[in-house]
């Protein structure tokens, strides 16, 4: 290869453009840590001990935050009910959904100040801490699944074709490393080849994630290695060399990612399908819980 295509082929690598789910990505991990976040901060200022379980000003946080876990239903009453889907677009419907079930059941953890005084109050918050945990769990398999396969099958194809991944193309912006070429097209034809539908989605989820990660440090490695001698034979600055590398391993990740997303999606719809098996029922033993739990608190 000449010195000219070498060049020209790593400042393709560097004009590459990152995949838009790190987006989604840093989006997620923003809204898991200010779920992290809530709950330490109501569990801090329970332990204020400004008023207790039993109080008026207890009792009132409880009515509102059980008024928002009853309003969170209206989300699937809608999907149930035809003649209520024409209110309003399905996607805000979702989101508040999602925000009463943040905020019901953290005025309800401020009304219990974090403990249980009887049976039917322990049975009322735990399921609704498991049914607001699951809820975590399905807005996670929902955000996987919600561009479908033909989403991220469109993702992975433009990324190919940006990036010049593809295995009749000679000048792909990774062309000065072949093995890592060589290493990414491996990767996919080996997820691809992954037929065996009984291990299948265990396989995706929770060692394909693995495998993605190690085969990228190896990757991101080896790139960083090239780039170097390259860069050193051009007279690159640290920070043009640094920049180059950061912009290689950029296109590697989002190749690698996009394969995954791929894979993973059969799995992840299967997932949400069982998930939801689980969380309607749960849903209904939290209901149940709270109104023996109401009624046991104004009879007693």
């Amino acid at each position: 290869m000449s010195a000219v295509q070498q060049t020209s082929e790593v400042q393709g690598a560097a004009s590459a453009r990152p995949n838009a789910m790190p987006v989604v990505r840093h989006r997620d991990t923003a809204i898991y840590l200010l779920l992290t976040v809530l709950v330490f901060g109501a569990w801090q200022f329970s332990r204020l001990r400004l008023f207790d379980a039993a109080s008026d000003t207890a009792y009132w946080i409880g009515v509102t935050g059980g008024s928002l876990m009853l309003l969170l239903l209206l989300y699937p009453v809608r999907k149930r009910f035809r003649f209520m889907r024409n209110f309003g677009h399905g996607k805000y419907w979702f989101i508040a959904h999602m925000v009463l079930g943040i905020a019901g059941p953290l005025l309800i953890l401020i009304h219990s100040t974090f403990k249980t005084g009887s049976l039917n109050a322990a049975v009322a918050l735990y399921s609704m801490l498991i049914v607001a945990g699951s809820g975590v769990v399905g807005r996670y398999l929902y955000v996987r699944i919600h561009r479908g396969l033909y989403g991220e099958q469109a993702s992975l194809a433009e990324l190919r074709s940006s990036a010049g991944l593809q295995h009749d193309n000679v000048k792909s912006r990774l062309h000065f490393a072949p093995l890592v070429e060589a290493r990414l097209f491996d990767f996919e034809a080996q997820v691809a080849g992954k037929k065996d539908q009984h291990t299948r989605h265990l396989w995706n989820v929770s060692v394909l994630p693995i495998k993605q990660f190690l085969t990228y440090r190896w990757c991101a490695q080896h790139l960083n290695t090239q780039l170097a001698e390259l860069g050193a034979q051009r007279g690159w600055s640290r920070d043009e060399l640094r920049a180059r590398q950061a912009k290689a391993r950029a296109i590697a990740f989002d190749y690698l990612a996009s394969v995954v997303r791929v894979a993973q999606f059969g799995s992840f719809v299967r997932l949400f399908s069982l998930w939801h098996v689980l969380h309607v029922p749960l849903l209904y033993v939290m209901v149940v819980s709270a109104v023996v739990h109401v009624v046991a608190v104004h009879i007693y």
